[in-house]
């Protein structure tokens, strides 16, 4: 049980700090020592769930983190950007998961499958399949069914799981309006300065190349298939959208197309266009501008308002 517990906590300390504990602990090997190690663990340690294990799905990559809220009812599970390539696990993952969970609000960080770098550099899918679509919407699919399937350990309500995407992140997150069947569908999604179209003219070109695959990039049908200003669906649940103007990497049009894709269908949402702020400050209290910055409170406001308005209606729908 020793060597278990001292091997867990190496996976979470530099090898100086895990040599130190090693000295200091291992001549004991008493009760306390392990007690000592185990509250070590807890406190460095974030647990990770390997959501595929045991389907038969082979993506050991894929996985998501949990940072529970004390007695929160809603949930928020996190897409990092990274243009479908890579993942910013930092700014746009633990920051932000970090942030919600101080705010009474439960937040998983997904670590979806993504081209990566080196089949981006050396366009090694032109030979080998790598990951391309459907491979990320199906791991967020899998994600909203563990998270709810698991609602009552993790001390959430099933009916107040949201998706939160930032970037590539917020095209997969609006993806997930899409999804059929209705027990994987998000309550409520959240894209901070998303890709939306792979169609129009301001689509970002890196992220319609990794989503889709060396070959597929040039079929009409498959961008329109993605572009998410094309497929609103009429029962699409809440969602919460904010870009800047002055993005220099997912042209501003993007969330303007889904504004108005939205509108059309009479959706339920939240847009907030800011002057300034660029694109990639996550949650951070440094990236960005004052002004983009603003948007953190801004969702809590929206978040509190759109869940309490989907449960009077869960219950009145119950009720008939």
């Amino acid at each position: 049980m020793f060597g278990e517990i001292m091997r867990g906590i190496r996976k979470c300390v530099s090898n100086l700090v895990f040599r130190s504990l090693i000295r200091t602990f291992a001549p004991m090997r008493t009760w306390l020592s392990v007690l000592l190690a185990c509250f070590w663990q807890l406190s460095f340690c974030q647990e990770v769930v390997h959501i595929w294990d045991g389907t038969g799905t082979k993506a050991k990559s894929v996985t998501l983190t949990p940072y529970l809220a004390h007695k929160s009812g809603t949930a928020v599970i996190i897409c990092p950007g990274g243009s479908y390539s890579w993942h910013d696990m930092n700014t746009e993952g633990s920051v932000v998961a970090r942030w919600l969970q101080a705010n009474g609000i439960s937040a998983f960080v997904l670590k979806y499958r993504v081209q990566g770098i080196l089949p981006y550099i050396t366009h090694s899918r032109l030979l080998f399949r790598g990951n391309q679509h459907p491979d990320m919407i199906n791991d967020l699919q899998r994600a909203i069914r563990y998270v709810r399937e698991h609602a009552t350990e993790y001390g959430i309500n099933p009916h107040r799981v949201g998706v939160m995407g930032f970037s590539a992140g917020g095209h997969l997150a609006l993806s997930g309006a899409g999804i059929k069947e209705q027990e994987a569908v998000p309550s409520f999604i959240a894209a901070i300065y998303p890709v939306v179209s792979l169609s129009h003219p301001v689509s970002h070109k890196r992220s319609r190349r990794a989503l889709l695959g060396e070959y597929r990039k040039y079929s009409r049908r498959m961008r329109d298939s993605l572009s998410i200003e094309k497929h609103v669906p009429k029962d699409c649940p809440p969602v919460f959208l904010v870009n800047c103007k002055d993005d220099p990497v997912v042209k501003y049009r993007n969330s303007e197309l889904l504004d108005s894709a939205l509108t059309a269908q009479g959706i339920s949402h939240r847009y907030i266009q800011y002057n300034t702020g660029g694109h990639g400050f996550g949650a951070s209290d440094t990236k960005g501008t004052p002004e983009c910055r603003r948007w953190k409170e801004e969702f809590l406001k929206w978040v509190r308002q759109v869940t309490s308005t989907e449960e009077k209606k869960l219950i009145v729908k119950t009720v008939n």
